[in-house]
């Protein structure tokens, strides 16, 4: 049966969304926060211009974390021995989504503390 490239692509996708539910603890805890902001995103009615910052917000973190999560693996891949390279490669990328989160984080805030005070 013939696959179509964007169907195959489609699967290739899902097949690494699936691989990071199932082994990324972090990733499953960016996707409960992320369910716990749209909810509350609901619950206090924020305008639509909110609304969409929240969803890039939303989508930004995730993606940095899939980002954090496929450079881990790589460095895995390269090396299975303590290399220093592999370290500062993934406390790099995990600093990236440190940074991002205190930066999300922020702008959760800003929309949300004028509904909350």
């Amino acid at each position: 049966m013939y696959n179509h490239p964007m169907i195959e692509s489609l699967r290739h996708a899902l097949r690494g969304f699936h691989w990071l539910i199932s082994n990324q603890r972090n990733f499953r805890i960016h996707l409960a926060i992320s369910l716990f902001v749209l909810v509350l995103a609901f619950i206090l009615r924020v305008t639509k211009v909110e609304f969409a910052i929240l969803i890039f917000c939303i989508i930004l973190g995730l993606a940095i974390e899939m980002i954090n999560s496929a450079f881990e693996e790589i460095a895995d891949l390269i090396t299975i021995k303590w290399a220093k390279q592999a370290k500062i490669a993934k406390d790099v990328t995990s600093s990236m989504m440190l940074f991002a989160s205190f930066g999300l984080f922020l702008i959760g805030l800003i929309i949300f503390l004028p509904y909350i005070f």
